[in-house]
């Protein structure tokens, strides 16, 4: 990255408060030019749990000052209960939530430096409140950058996938367990840090278990889903996201939804910033932002709006790895989507395990069985990649011994598909849960088979997320399964193949008992969006710039850091452990001579053939120390089930020095809904 020494042209506000209408004030970090206050400037904010004085810290260093040194005031918000902010936070995107938002939009624009005009950008949980800020309508909200989001909560995110409950839920709910143990800094908040730690300690609870209670798509998941209501949302969007990452599919919903100006973007990356992103390439994303901004808070015509609606990252083909430095591909564009200019083809499945073009295959009533072991899925990665540690899919024979496999013959020349591939099934099963997972790979000429998109369908949600149904033993379906949206070229001599299982154990939590699935090849068809390559237009495409960024932070390692993910197989006891240990060491901040260390170890374990065995395990350890200040958390959360119920185990427990402060147990039995 090329450094941008913005930062000396910027005013910094370390500590800036801003009150709310109930007395509780937020904490907000604030860089803007020197002379705002008699040339008011607009405000980009970016609002998140993530604590702006520590955690996000080198992060927020590179980005606002450099919005500052460009004629922006840049602005961090903790959301309530978290950081220097006041209160507690009890879940995600609550109402109180997104109405602070709104209230602090109002302030920015008030303010003397401002020129009355505000942007949101954020990832992940600050590109999800952007979006929904933005559904709320305040007049001053100009534009939103989104980034790595969703605007369905129950489709799209870390929670479920096809009605099937995700691996990730449990990964997702421990590490907010352990930033909610966080406390202030007292260099901030002063003596009051105690009262408002021990408060957020007793107040913020189990989150698992409150989203284990919505295991369908209820009005708990529906709050928040700007898919609701598109025409809620009258600014303009730029929605952006990474083919590594978990939420690529809701930028081509917001093309497709919205009715306001936008635009899409989405790169091999995974959870990350396009200009820190990896895989690679990463791209000048802040010089890309400042052009969406100068042309919706400053009225300048960047020519952004004249560039097709939707630019993407075409794949070339890569040997499966869980961890890619870059992933090599280019870019490729559609002027609007949905794009008439992609043309679904259709591949019938055959009884021989042959993907056939749809005049080739025949229609008949030859069935395949399978009854997939728990292993499947111990290769898959991540829902959500972050590329640290290695978390992206491995090589897929590993795990196609417990699947049918239907193949196309060798390529004779390139195919390329853009869009969302889907998978059209024919099927029974003999349990009334049952689920179905379908990977779409490309198999090299040596044969190593990279997982290219995969979908995952609940089965008793075959009709709604809304209204799930038991399925009828013995009585035969016909269901569609989405994959996840994908740009992916397919060399000449490689092949196209379709893998399915009834199992994918554990990026999704397995159905209650092993299902026998009967399938009817000849009715079954997998649909790929075929795209042709246009070379000239591509050619005209304007590059992304390198990346750029204000000058980082100064931080000192003081203990190294160590990645692992490992799988095991205890033959002796037939017993497998899927482990994940993501160890940050010990660094110090220097600029606030604070040190913090953390580290998480998640277990995915199950015994073979034992359904009721399933089990996740996470345990965060996290410390801050300044001087003769130290505190430290622990939390752990055991996770099982059986047939009819999840069970849920947790602890937390918090230091001051030598002195545990606090502890706390739960113990909660969860139903399983058709899950």
């Amino acid at each position: 990255m090329r450094v941008v020494d913005a930062f000396p042209r910027a005013v910094h506000e370390e500590e800036i408060w801003i009150p709310m209408a109930d007395g509780t004030r937020l904490a907000a970090r604030i860089w803007r030019p020197m002379d705002a206050e008699r040339h008011p400037v607009p405000a980009i904010l970016e609002y998140l749990p993530y604590r702006k004085r520590d955690l996000t810290a080198a992060r927020d260093v590179q980005t606002h000052p450099y919005w500052a040194g460009h004629g922006y005031a840049g602005v961090r918000v903790d959301i309530r209960g978290t950081g220097e902010s006041d209160g507690v936070l009890t879940d995600e995107y609550l109402p109180e939530e997104l109405a602070d938002g709104v209230a602090i939009i109002e302030w920015l624009a008030a303010q003397p430096w401002c020129s009355g005009e505000v942007g949101m950008v954020g990832i992940s949980w600050g590109g999800f409140n952007g979006l929904q800020i933005a559904a709320l309508g305040p007049p001053q909200l100009k534009a939103v950058i989104s980034l790595c989001s969703t605007d369905d909560r129950y489709a799209d995110d870390i929670h479920h996938m096809g009605g099937c409950l995700l691996g990730d839920n449990l990964s997702w709910a421990s590490t907010m367990f352990d930033g909610n143990a966080c406390p202030p800094d007292p260099m901030l908040v002063g003596d009051r840090w105690r009262d408002m730690w021990l408060e957020r300690l007793e107040g913020s609870g189990l989150w698992l278990a409150e989203w284990l209670a919505h295991q369908r798509r209820d009005t708990y998941w529906k709050h928040g889903s700007v898919c609701e209501d598109f025409s809620a949302i009258r600014c303009p969007v730029y929605a952006i996201s990474g083919w590594a990452d978990g939420y690529c599919n809701a930028v081509f919903r917001l093309l497709a939804g919205l009715d306001v100006p936008r635009k899409g973007l989405i790169g091999p990356w995974a959870h990350k910033y396009p200009h820190l992103g990896v895989p690679g390439p990463a791209i000048g994303f802040l010089q890309e932002a400042l052009r969406w901004w100068d042309q919706w808070l400053k009225g300048r015509d960047t020519g952004i709006m004249d560039e097709p609606m939707l630019r993407v990252w075409m794949q070339e083909s890569v040997p499966p790895s869980a961890r890619y430095e870059v992933r090599p591909g280019r870019w490729v564009s559609e002027p609007v989507w949905p794009s008439s200019r992609i043309v679904d083809a259709s591949f019938r499945l055959s009884v021989g395990h042959d993907l056939l073009p749809e005049e080739q295959g025949d229609d008949d009533d030859a069935v395949l069985t399978l009854r997939s072991p728990l292993s499947v899925g111990l290769y898959a990665g991540k829902w959500c990649s972050y590329n640290a540690p290695p978390d992206l899919p491995h090589d897929q024979r590993d795990e196609d011994g417990g699947a049918l496999v239907f193949q196309t013959p060798r390529l004779e020349e390139r195919a390329e598909i853009c869009g969302q591939p889907a998978v059209e099934l024919e099927l029974e099963v003999d349990q009334p849960v049952a689920m179905v997972a379908l990977r779409l790979i490309d198999v090299a000429e040596d044969d190593k088979a990279t997982r290219v998109s995969y979908g995952l369908l609940n089965l008793t949600h075959r009709d709604s997320d809304e209204s799930p149904e038991p399925l009828v033993p013995g009585q035969r379906y016909r269901v569609r399964v989405a994959l996840k949206h994908i740009a992916q070229q397919f060399p000449a001599g490689h092949a196209i193949r379709l893998s399915l299982s009834t199992s994918y154990w554990p990026l999704a939590w397995p159905a209650p008992r092993p299902v026998m699935l009967t399938l009817c090849p000849g009715r079954s068809r997998l649909i790929l969006p075929m795209r042709t390559p246009r070379p000239s237009e591509e050619a005209g495409l304007p590059d992304f710039p390198e990346p750029e960024g204000a000058p980082p932070i100064a931080k000192t390692l003081l203990q190294p850091t160590r990645e692992s993910w490992r799988v095991i197989r205890d033959l002796a006891h037939d017993q497998t452990t899927l482990e994940v240990i993501n160890d940050e060491g010990r660094y110090r901040l220097d600029d606030i001579d604070l040190e913090i260390a953390a580290r998480v170890t998640e277990r995915y374990r199950y015994a073979y053939g034992s359904y009721d065995s399933v089990s996740g395990w996470t345990e965060w350890e996290r410390s801050f120390r300044r001087d003769d200040w130290e505190v430290r958390t622990l939390t752990r959360t055991l996770m099982t089930c059986d047939a009819d119920n999840f069970r849920l185990r947790a602890t937390l427990d918090a230091w001051e020095g030598e002195t545990r402060i606090y502890a706390q147990t739960w113990d909660e039995t969860i139903p399983r809904d058709l899950v």
